[in-house]
C-alpha cells in the first residue's frame, strides 16, 4: 500500500536528514542553511525519489569521482605488463598503440583513445596507410604522434626490404605482399611498381615507374625492358595499387601482364607475379593462375 506524503512532513523529514549529517558538503562553499518564509531552517538540497522515499542527493556542481588511471588497473589488464609478460602477439591493436603512445587524449584513457583513433582510420591498415595530412585530422595525433606512425610505416619497409633482399622473403609469399602494400596503400593515385630480383630470386631493386590517375596508370613494356636489363635481372614481380580500395583486377590489368609477359620472355626474364593492392586486400596473379 502506498500512503501518500504531504509537504509539511517532506520538509521535515528532509529537515531531519539533514540535521543529523552536518557534515553534509553542499559543494558550492556558500551558506549551508537558509530560512524559509515560516522562519524554519530549511537544508538546500535537491532531492530525489529512490525506491519511494524522498532521499537527498550531492548537489550538481560536486565533482564526478576520480578516473580510474591505467596503472591502478589489474596488472595483467595493463598493456605494458601484458607485454612484458605474455609477448606482444597477446596484445590487441589498440593495446599496441597504448604502449606506443603512453597517454590518452581528449579527457580519455590511452586505451579508450586508441580504440577510437582505429575506428576513425578504418582499422590499423588504415591508420598506417594515412598521410600525414590525414594524420593530423584525427583527434589526439599531433605532429609528433604523426611522426612515430610514419617511422613505424618506414621501418617496416625496411624491413621487409631487407628480408627480400636476402631471399627469405620469398619463402614467405605473404611477406612479399605486405612489403607491396607497405609502399603502395596510401598512395591516392595509381602507381605501377616494379620489384626486380636475381637469378635466386632475391631482391635487387624497388621501383615505382609509372604514374596516373586515380583510376588508371600508362604502362610502357620497353621502359620495363630498359629496367630490366640494366640491373641484369633474372625475374621480375609486378605490382600496383588500385586507390578505389577494390584489389579486383580489371581486363586492362590482364592485358598489359600478358604483353609485359610477353615482352620479358624475348629477353628470357621470368614474370613470377602480378599484385594488385587495394584497401584491405591483395591479389596475385599467380594465385589466380593467370601466370
Amino acid at each position: 500500500m502506498v500512503t501518500k506524503c504531504t509537504e509539511t512532513a517532506i520538509a521535515s523529514n528532509v529537515a531531519e536528514v539533514a540535521a543529523n549529517q552536518p557534515e553534509l558538503d553542499l559543494g558550492n562553499g556558500s551558506e549551508e542553511w537558509r530560512r524559509d518564509t515560516s522562519g524554519s531552517r530549511a537544508p538546500i538540497l535537491p532531492e530525489t525519489l529512490a525506491g519511494g522515499l524522498l532521499m537527498p542527493h550531492a548537489a550538481p556542481d560536486l565533482e564526478a569521482p576520480a578516473k580510474v588511471l591505467i596503472k591502478e588497473w589489474e596488472a595483467h589488464e595493463r598493456p605494458r605488463e601484458k607485454l612484458a609478460t605474455f609477448g606482444s602477439a597477446s596484445l590487441t591493436e589498440a593495446e599496441l598503440l597504448a604502449v606506443l603512445f603512453g597517454t590518452g587524449s581528449g579527457g580519455k584513457d590511452v586505451i579508450t583513445w586508441s580504440r577510437d583513433v582505429l575506428k576513425t582510420a578504418g582499422g590499423l591498415g588504415g591508420l598506417l596507410s594515412l598521410s600525414k595530412e590525414r594524420l593530423l585530422e584525427i583527434p589526439g595525433i599531433g605532429l609528433a604522434r604523426s611522426m612515430q606512425i610514419q617511422a613505424i610505416l618506414e621501418l617496416t619497409r625496411r624491413y621487409l626490404a631487407s628480408s627480400l633482399r636476402s631471399g627469405e622473403g620469398f619463402t614467405r609469399p605473404e611477406m612479399v605482399k605486405d612489403y607491396l602494400a607497405a609502399q603502395l596503400r596510401h598512395q591516392d593515385r595509381e602507381v605501377f611498381a616494379i620489384l626486380l630480383l636475381d637469378s635466386q630470386h632475391r631482391l635487387l631493386h624497388y621501383c615505382e615507374l609509372f604514374y596516373g590517375t586515380i583510376n588508371a596508370a600508362p604502362v610502357y613494356p620497353r621502359e620495363i625492358i630498359k629496367l630490366v636489363m640494366r640491373h641484369n635481372a633474372a625475374a621480375v614481380i609486378l605490382a600496383h595499387n588500385h586507390p578505389s580500395g577494390v584489389a579486383e583486377p580489371s581486363q586492362a590489368d590482364q592485358r598489359v601482364t600478358t604483353r609485359i609477359r610477353e615482352a620479358l620472355s624475348t629477353i628470357d626474364v621470368a614474370l613470377l607475379d602480378h599484385f594488385v593492392i587495394g584497401a584491405g586486400e591483395t591479389v596475385s596473379f599467380a594465385e589466380r593462375g593467370w601466370l
